[in-house]
């Protein structure tokens, strides 16, 4: 039978049939519309976490002063270590070949006061190179200068969220403020840059000159963390490895386990990427299963359709008709079901993750791949579980079917 007559024959069976074809569709439609969405906000929360990595710096490697463990899925410093100095940051600039610029730092949460607003927030201290480092860009005001730096000038810049927490509506640029008591110019706002992967606001801070912050504010000869960045993405291994080894020689560790942990943002992205890459995949199997659910509907509805057919089945038997073409013929009825619920499914899926992306309730990004293999598999479920119903229908003997009521 000629394929163009097949499908206009299963339509006509189908459309016969509005509402049973309609019932035994919805499983297959919420399963590839599931995993479309579902994978759409696991591909969405990846962007968003790497996207948060990246916020960070480029090509950033840092140092922090101690051993740093993850507990409760934050980075946490057990012990005070007052090794790292920022001679320190300057020898890495100097003499690893992978490494590009070094900022030194220092950051602790001090208590801000302006006029009768008083909060709390982190305030870090770093050079002015150290801007460019962290990706740090001005939306209004400017950016110290090294000069300020080295003198200690009382300027300071800050994020969003501490200006809009201390200044309301009021521009923070020129307004005095004090820091721990001592007086501060804002010369500058940062552009916002959202949560960190530790699920720190990275806007709810204020960056000083690094000596100032050393010297006035917290009275520090050693400092917290040098953010080292790599000439390269591909150079950050090798940089991670000579910072390493500089620092054992310079803190004289010999034998000693080290006093400093190293992050390479490049292992970050790594592991995020495997991690919400393994989550994807779990949710979309988890969505997949109603995938079979809707094939079960499907074999339930080829079944009945045999039963009801079994006159027409034993006349086109007897007109000459083939097994392998009763076989075919129901074969392409459940894959065309299939195709139809999938093509919904499909449909619906994108247009609901492009809806709750636009609503801002989740961020989504739609994975073409994954539609066009969710389409696929329903195709091949349906004519799975179409399979038995179209054998058995191919096995009735004319005479049998024709003598059926």
């Amino acid at each position: 039978m000629k394929l163009s007559r097949n499908v206009i024959l299963s339509l006509e069976i189908l459309t016969a049939h509005k509402l049973r074809t309609v019932l035994s569709m919805i499983g297959i439609v919420v399963g590839v519309g599931a995993v479309i969405l579902m994978v759409s906000a696991g591909r969405g929360a990846e962007k968003q976490i790497l996207d948060r990595i990246q916020d960070m710096g480029t090509n950033l490697v840092i140092v922090s002063a101690g051993r740093t463990f993850i507990i409760a899925g934050r980075q946490r410093q057990m012990d005070t270590v007052r090794t790292l100095l920022v001679t320190d940051a300057q020898a890495i600039a100097k003499e690893c070949s992978s490494v590009a610029l070094t900022t030194p730092a220092v950051s602790k949460k001090l208590p801000l006061r302006w006029e009768d607003q008083d909060a709390i927030t982190n305030v870090v201290g770093m050079r002015a190179e150290g801007l460019q480092v962290r990706n740090f860009s001005i939306a209004a005001g400017r950016a110290f200068d090294a000069e300020e730096s080295r003198a200690a000038k009382r300027v300071a810049i800050v994020g969003p969220t501490a200006a809009v927490n201390l200044f309301g509506a009021t521009d923070p640029v020129g307004q005095q403020i004090r820091i721990n008591k001592v007086p501060f110019e804002v010369i500058g706002v940062t552009v916002t840059k959202g949560m960190d992967v530790n699920g720190l606001d990275q806007d709810d801070l204020i960056i000083v000159p690094l000596e100032t912050a050393m010297r006035r504010l917290l009275n520090l000869d050693y400092v917290h963390t040098v953010y080292a960045q790599a000439l390269s993405s591909t150079a950050m291994g090798k940089a991670e490895q000579e910072i390493a080894e500089l620092l054992r020689q310079r803190h004289r560790l010999d034998d000693k386990p080290d006093d400093f942990t190293i992050q390479n943002q490049a292992t970050l992205l790594a592991t995020e990427r495997e991690t919400t890459g393994s989550m994807t995949l779990l949710i979309g199997s988890v969505a997949g299963i109603s995938l079979l659910v809707g094939g079960v509907g499907i074999l339930a509805v080829m079944l009945m359709s045999v039963r009801e057919r079994t006159e027409e089945i034993g006349l086109r038997r007897a007109l000459g008709a083939l097994r392998r073409d009763i076989r075919n013929q129901f074969l392409f009825e459940s894959g065309l079901l299939a195709g139809m619920g999938g093509l919904v499914g499909v449909t619906s899926g994108v247009g609901t993750a492009i809806a709750v992306s636009a609503l801002g309730y989740w961020p989504m990004v739609i994975s073409w791949p994954a539609a066009a293999v969710a389409f696929a598999f329903s195709v091949a479920v349906g004519m799975f579980f179409g399979l038995y119903p179209a054998v058995r229908a191919a096995r009735l003997e004319p005479i049998e079917s024709l003598r059926a009521e």
